[in-house]
């Protein structure tokens, strides 16, 4: 890195991009952008999709009446399974030789999380017109257990990635998230349910904990974004 500072004009030239650090920062970003996609786990990520969008419309590949059509279950079915997909989100089999590059480790996983939101949120909402319109639960509140869900998956990770020298989390991380799906449907003590039904009384309280769970997973994520300033080992790497 060379740096010459002349005064007000001080100007930077970081792996060999010269200007504002505005200029460099969009220099490096568009940079990433294609190797970034190219490393995306597509395959995982179309997985999952594929598999929640034939949840959501299983119904209508069995010709379930409106009247027992289970909106809100293929809704959240669909919703785990994209979130066993966005757990290979941050998959990298060759994350020890990128971890030497001068481009900080929340630069690159800010880009691949970029890449997936927009993907995201198309497929929640072909998810959702899958089922129809007079059966369909509140939109709002299976959106939020949807993106808590994803969050989770993201976070774990995160935290996978900066406490482990794993390249690629994703197994272990869709295996805690697949358990926890299932603990929370089937064994959660009734004053903490997180999975009622729409007329059931606690459905408001369900939600304000699903609300809970997302700011969490995104402030857990987020601080696992930084990159630790030395290298360590938390957890053991099975090799």
């Amino acid at each position: 890195m060379r740096v010459a500072a002349h005064g007000e004009g001080a100007r930077s030239t970081v792996a060999g991009v010269s200007g504002p650090p505005t200029r460099r920062a969009y220099a490096v970003i568009r940079a990433l952008l294609r190797p970034v996609w190219r490393s995306l786990p597509r395959r995982a990520l179309a997985a999952g999709a594929a598999l929640g969008l034939l949840i959501a419309g299983a119904p209508w590949l069995l010709s379930v009446s409106r009247e027992g059509w289970p909106g809100l279950d293929v809704l959240r079915a669909a919703a785990l399974a994209f979130g066993l997909g966005l757990a290979f989100l941050l998959d990298d089999p060759a994350r020890h030789t990128t971890a030497a590059v001068p481009t900080r480790r929340p630069v690159r996983i800010g880009l691949r999380v970029a890449f997936a939101v927009p993907f995201a949120a198309l497929w929640w909402t072909g998810a959702l017109l899958l089922v129809p319109e007079d059966v369909r639960p509140p939109v709002g509140a299976v959106t939020l257990e949807a993106a808590a869900v994803a969050a989770l998956a993201l976070a774990g990770a995160a935290v996978v990635v900066r406490c482990t020298e794993a390249a690629e989390p994703g197994v272990a991380v869709a295996g805690v998230l697949l358990g926890t799906g299932l603990y929370a449907a089937l064994l959660v003590p009734d004053r903490w349910a997180l999975v009622v039904p729409v007329n059931d009384p606690r459905w408001g309280g369900a939600h304000d904990r699903w609300a809970g769970i997302l700011v969490v997973a995104v402030v857990v994520g987020a601080a696992a974004w930084v990159e630790p300033l030395r290298r360590r080992t938390v957890l053991p790497v099975r090799r």
